[in-house]
């Protein structure tokens, strides 16, 4: 698989973090310069290099995350990757479908984060600190099944942050977030958006979101064939880039960020080994 990067200066805030994870800039906003395009090979069974972070679209609204120091994580975990020998770190569920997560993950996934509480409308909070990567979470509201009412706190927008990045997965999200919950996001640089156009929220309403967010990199999932797809790229892509990587997963860094925002299309594929 290729590994698209784009080189970019950037500046970053040095909040205090744990001492072996770069800082993150969730609350800055980043300075670009323009940068210049590389490709390179990589396997999901690769070390991630250094200050970088690996993401690669695994199917439908799951993503491996794979941080620098070692820590994996799957959004939207449905108890499927591929048929490979893999056991991530971290898994984040939503349940608004039964795409998007599993009543019966692997007991030996060390932690399994659902982006619901345990009481209808309870919500839930998470902040798990693993030292290379930080994932945490901001509730939203979900339709309850078949329009019947509103389900307060169903869905969770899933934030990871390793090696100073933010990378921010919208879940199912189902409405507009407040003030509040935006604030609560803070600077997303990478931000996995689902653009179905209904099944979550009208195009235009996501893309309004997008636009809000001010990310780096949008990457777009959730999205039911070419069309589908299709119709999201042309409402961005007057205020963004669009890069169709043709390629599954790509790998960046702080100084790695397209100096304008960009749309990086990756095609999912579930995780294969070398040579299958």
């Amino acid at each position: 698989m290729i590994r698209l990067a784009l080189i970019f200066f950037a500046l970053m805030t040095t909040a205090a973090v744990a001492q072996d994870r770069k800082p993150s800039h969730c609350l800055a906003v980043a300075q670009a310069a323009p940068g210049i395009e590389y490709l390179q090979q990589a396997s999901f069974r690769d070390p991630v290099p250094d200050d970088m972070v690996r993401v690669q679209y695994i199917a439908h609204a799951s993503f491996l995350i794979q941080a620098d120091g070692g820590t994996s994580a799957v959004t939207d975990f449905t108890g499927f990757v591929g048929n490979v020998d893999f056991t991530p770190d971290v898994v984040t569920m939503n349940h608004a479908h039964e795409t998007h997560w599993t009543a019966f993950p692997d007991p030996a996934i060390p932690h399994v984060l659902e982006g619901w509480g345990e009481t209808h409308g309870a919500g839930v909070e998470h902040y798990l600190d693993l030292g290379d990567m930080v994932v945490r979470n901001v509730s939203t509201d979900i339709r309850s099944p078949y329009g019947a009412g509103v389900e307060e706190k169903g869905n969770s927008i899933f934030v990871f942050e390793t090696a100073g990045l933010c990378i921010g997965h919208l879940g199912h999200l189902h409405h507009v977030p407040t003030d509040e919950q935006f604030a609560a996001l803070g600077r997303v640089d990478v931000l996995l958006v689902p653009v179905d156009g209904g099944y979550t929220m009208a195009l235009d309403d996501m893309i309004d979101v997008v636009r809000r967010l001010k990310s780096s990199i949008v990457i777009p999932m959730h999205w039911f064939g070419d069309f589908t797809l299709e119709r999201f790229l042309t409402g961005m892509e007057a205020e963004f880039a669009v890069v169709r990587t043709g390629e599954s997963a790509l790998s960046v860094s702080l100084d790695r960020l397209p100096a304008r925002p960009t749309v990086m299309v990756l095609r999912p594929r579930y995780l294969v080994d070398a040579g299958d």
